[in-house]
């Protein structure tokens, strides 16, 4: 049975591992993407600010993915951002994506956010396919300042 639910102190270095170990299968560059994020190892303490939430997905107790919301860095606060979603093999194929995109959503709309941004590889046909699926469009280029200086496809999601 799957679960999402969030993030706990105690899921640190399991949802860590988790994106990582999906970023190296995918082939992403280590550099500029989430993989180096510095907060990757403590995203309990990224999450802990006003409006931001991250949400795992357990499969029968154990993490096999997640996904985050909070305020865009760099932008206007009615812009968040949907964060470092990644799901293991064990997940994908389930409608887990969907679920997890929907209840980061609905988090965003309840902290009154307006616009969502995101951002992704060009290779990473899924994703975007699942981000267009859900309503999210494409944009001419990047917004806020996410360090993310590999990813060079952006799409927004009106909240409205």
């Amino acid at each position: 049975m799957l679960s999402i639910r969030v993030l706990r102190e105690e899921d640190n270095p399991i949802i860590a591992s988790v994106i990582r170990s999906v970023l190296v299968e995918l082939g992403v560059p280590k550099v500029g993407t989430a993989y180096a994020d510095p907060e990757l190892d403590a995203l309990t303490s990224a999450y802990q600010g006003e409006r931001s939430r991250y949400f795992v997905v357990e499969q029968e107790g154990r993490v096999i993915g997640g996904a985050g919301i909070a305020p865009l860095a760099g932008e206007s606060p009615e812009i968040c951002e949907l964060q470092k979603m990644y799901f293991l093999p064990a997940a994908r194929g389930l409608g887990v994506g969907e679920k997890m995109i929907h209840q980061c959503l609905d988090f965003a709309r309840e902290e009154d956010f307006q616009l969502c941004y995101l951002e992704t590889l060009p290779y990473m046909k899924d994703a975007q396919k699942l981000n267009r699926k859900v309503g999210f469009d494409y944009i001419d280029g990047p917004m806020g300042n996410t360090g993310h200086t590999s990813c060079n496809v952006w799409l927004t999601k009106s909240l409205l």
